[in-house]
């Protein structure tokens, strides 16, 4: 069986001593372990919400400001590197974040065997890595078969919204998504949304942000 292509490479990135103990001490509060099985929303939030998923919540600046800012939604935030999840479980606790719970996992599996299929309002891929050589293309998350799972997953009317400072990127997402019959597109205005660390140091560098949403048609689309 051939292994499946990841989207990042773990790096043995420095992890501090706050972070380690936000691992250990933290992560049984405010995470969540993966599994092959659908979670509750309402059961691990202790409420009906909208459901909003964070792919790639980095440190966790942007996700838990995010959070802060709209306590009406529940977000689950999904990212593979200890340091950054030791990050965000240390500012959950610190800004007292009830709405915000992490999953320490690929992206894609957590999608694919722990949503509930049309249970999430949108799905939020900031500043995705970009495989910027064109042989590493096939490693970019967003692929045909991407979206049409996070078809599967958003509920009607649900948001893809998407940021990238690669030009190269932001027309492969514009591609996959607008050639998506279940997606039509919202706008591509940068719009209401929290700068990211990343985001300032691709405009430091002269790069242009690009802001890409896509909106799961409310209704089926008509069979050819």
């Amino acid at each position: 069986m051939s292994r499946p292509i990841r989207s990042y490479v773990l790096r043995q990135g420095r992890i501090t001593a706050a972070q380690e103990r936000a691992l250990r001490e933290l992560f049984p509060r405010y995470g969540l372990n993966f599994s092959g099985k659908e979670f509750s929303p309402e059961k691990t939030f202790n409420r009906e919400a909208p459901l909003v998923l964070e792919i790639g919540s980095g440190m966790g600046e942007t996700t838990a400001a995010i959070a802060k800012a709209n306590p009406e939604v529940d977000f689950l935030a999904v990212e593979v590197h200890a340091p950054g999840v030791g990050a965000l479980l240390n500012r959950i606790e610190s800004e007292r974040l009830t709405n915000l719970r992490v999953i320490r996992h690929d992206a894609a599996e957590v999608l694919q065997a722990m949503i509930p299929d049309a249970s999430l309002a949108a799905i939020h891929l900031f500043f995705p890595d970009p495989w910027p050589k064109k042989r590493h293309h096939k490693r970019r998350l967003v692929q045909p078969a991407f979206a049409a799972l996070c078809a599967r997953k958003l509920a009607r009317g649900g948001l893809f919204h998407a940021a990238t400072d690669w030009p190269d990127y932001a027309i492969q997402i514009d591609a996959v998504f607008s050639g998506n019959s279940d997606f039509e597109i919202v706008n591509e205005s940068k719009g209401e949304r929290t700068v990211t660390k990343f985001e300032k140091r691709g405009l430091r560098l002269g790069h242009s942000v690009r802001d890409l949403r896509f909106r799961r048609r409310e209704t089926a689309p008509a069979a050819r």
